[in-house]
């Protein structure tokens, strides 16, 4: 698993969420643990190393 930082595209509040890196391309919605609104995830891996991420409102 891989700990990513990242802001909160609604409360801007700096959160984290755990990747599993042995998924090479991922989507997936979690919600936000500060404000709790859904968040699309998209994360992509090369091996171990996290080479793209992007976080969005739901529907955006």
């Amino acid at each position: 698993m891989y700990e990513h930082f990242f802001q909160c595209p609604y409360c801007w509040e700096q959160i984290s969420f755990l990747l599993d890196n042995s998924i090479p391309q991922q989507t997936y919605v979690e919600d936000c643990e500060v404000c709790c609104n859904p968040i699309e995830v998209t994360a992509t891996f090369q091996g171990e190393e996290l080479v793209q991420f992007e976080a969005f409102e739901l529907g955006q």
